[in-house]
């Protein structure tokens, strides 16, 4: 099983995010449950993207992701929709 770990600037832009988007807290927090339990579930879309790997909440919105596959460790870098985190 995988680790998330959370980083401060991560959790400020979750909150701001999350207080926007109110519609998708419980598919945010799915989503992290999952990524916990298996990283590589097909539901997750998990692919890399230049720098960091990218998972999907839902069609439109997304979680980046600083992935360490030999520690298992998973380090959400930022959240929001499809131009946010590919721009």
């Amino acid at each position: 099983m995988a680790k998330l770990v959370f980083t401060e600037s991560h959790e400020t832009r979750a909150r701001r995010f999350l207080k926007r988007h109110p519609e998708i807290i419980s598919q945010y927090k799915k989503t992290l449950v999952l990524l916990e339990l298996n990283p590589y579930h097909p539901s997750l879309r998990l692919h890399k993207c230049s720098r960091f790997f990218t998972v999907s909440i839902n069609m439109s919105y997304r979680i980046s992701l600083d992935f360490i596959i030999q520690e298992d460790t998973i380090i959400p870098i930022d959240i929001g929709d499809h131009n946010h985190i590919y721009n």
